[in-house]
């Protein structure tokens, strides 16, 4: 049976003597909400005993060790197991249904001499479209171990970013994950949620001698969504302008906003509303406008490259989280006028702070101002893992130069359209060639 919408740990171990608690997370439907929910044994002939339900008290040798609690409105179920046996170690079936063969997630269960540290998992909702900020916790805060990100599947955790550039296929554009801190926590970032995105998760440091305890976390992302489609391809010619806005929840208070280059599961910062500009991008980006009462800002990015092609992402914090969203820019190889769209002035340097490059990290509190991708100082703590979803997408204005992907207008310095100057010498030799051979067809019929 596909547990699409039920997810939980896959492995489970504990002490003798000792409990374990085990979390299974649910879409809360109206169905999912009022089904039985069950724990039951895989014994040696297949068949998997129910042990407890929500119908039912357990029995036998589990009477009054085991018990199950259902919070519906949260979309989770709790089994707790106490006075561990090495009788109790085996493979057990978290689910929902009237029998063991409906919705369903297996796990192994393993009981030691000693019990072995472990965290609870951690349950993150995000918005169809929108983005979430998952916080991985401290570890191994050695800077040449590997962070990484990945979907658990039925037999393999497939990645799906590291810190060494590593980003998976259908991930591309719209996940990062940031330097460590002090504790060794880092971040992983995610927008342009998908259904498909739902699922379960592990994230940690793997070093020479094998992984770190990773942290389990489970992403549901909601069916439906308040969120409007918007474009994800921004394109422009060489020479000219663009310009996008990035909306965020108008009721919502930031404390930083910015703009960052994607590159490899990383965002390099390019400027934040605080007048930091990276020094390639000073005197051609800024943040043009400002609506609060909308809850947007407009990037204006002018005098455009070849290199400037790829992804971006406008983002805002908010705490210890962040929304993001993403966006490509297409550049078209053909010149464009110089002339900037709309009434913007140059913005002045002396405004700008010194250009350095900064990551993303930084402007979202990662790491200090003063400091590169490192730590933060001490006393600075992490929050827990964002339960929530953006709303800050970016638009193209209508004030721009840019156009959908595919399409293009050039015009010439003086504004005036090339069309006429094109045009004008080929319909003269057309009529020329016409002419011509009307007047020796007319010497032949002679």
């Amino acid at each position: 049976p596909v547990s699409s919408s039920l997810y939980g740990s896959r492995f489970l171990a504990g002490g003798l003597g000792g409990s374990i608690t085990h979390q299974c997370f649910y879409s809360p439907t109206p169905a999912n909400r009022h089904e039985r929910k069950y724990w039951c044994k895989i014994a040696t002939n297949g068949v998997c005993y129910t042990i407890i339900s929500s119908s039912s008290s357990p029995s036998g040798e589990y009477r009054g060790r085991v018990t199950l609690g259902d919070v519906p409105q949260n979309g989770t179920f709790r089994v707790t197991m106490t006075g561990l046996r090495s009788s109790d170690s085996g493979t057990y079936r978290c689910g929902i249904g009237s029998s063991g063969q409906g919705l369903y997630v297996s796990l192994n269960l393993t009981v030691l001499a000693a019990a072995p540290g472990s965290r609870p998992t951690q349950l993150i909702r995000g918005e169809l479209r929108g983005s979430v900020t998952v916080l991985c916790p401290s570890g191994d805060t050695h800077r040449d171990h590997k962070r990484f990100w990945c979907k658990v599947g039925r037999s393999i955790c497939t990645l799906v970013v590291t810190s060494d550039g590593f980003v998976g296929r259908r991930y591309q554009g719209r996940v990062v994950i940031t330097p460590q801190d002090s504790s060794g926590a880092f971040k992983v970032l995610m927008n342009d949620l998908k259904k498909e995105d739902s699922g379960l998760y592990l994230c940690g440091t793997r070093g020479l001698r094998g992984q770190d305890s990773p942290q389990e976390v489970v992403l549901q992302v909601a069916t439906a969504s308040a969120l409007p489609r918007r474009p994800k391809f921004l394109s422009g010619a060489i020479g000219g302008s663009v310009s996008f806005q990035c909306h965020l929840d108008p009721k919502g208070s930031y404390e930083k906003k910015f703009l960052c280059r994607w590159k490899g599961g990383s965002c390099l910062l390019l400027l934040d509303h605080q007048g930091f500009v990276l020094e390639p991008y000073r005197g051609r980006l800024q943040i043009s406008s400002s609506d609060p009462e909308h809850g947007s800002y407009t990037v204006l990015l002018r005098q455009l490259r070849e290199e400037d092609e790829g992804w971006y992402w406008c983002g805002a914090s908010s705490g210890h989280s962040e929304l993001t969203a993403s966006l490509k820019l297409l550049i078209h190889k053909g010149t464009c006028s110089s002339r900037d769209p709309g009434t913007t002035t140059a913005p002045n340097p002396a405004a700008h702070s010194t250009a350095r490059p900064r990551s993303v990290a930084e402007v979202m509190g990662t790491v200090p101002k003063d400091k590169t991708m490192g730590s933060v100082p001490k006393g600075t703590t992490m929050g827990t893992v964002t339960h929530g979803s953006s709303s800050l997408l970016p638009t193209v204005t209508s004030a721009t130069s840019a156009t959908s992907p595919g399409e293009s207008f050039q015009e010439s310095s003086s504004g005036e359209p090339r069309l006429l100057p094109v045009l004008l010498p080929a319909l003269l030799l057309l009529i020329c060639i016409t002419i011509t051979a009307l007047t020796v067809a007319k010497i032949k019929l002679q």
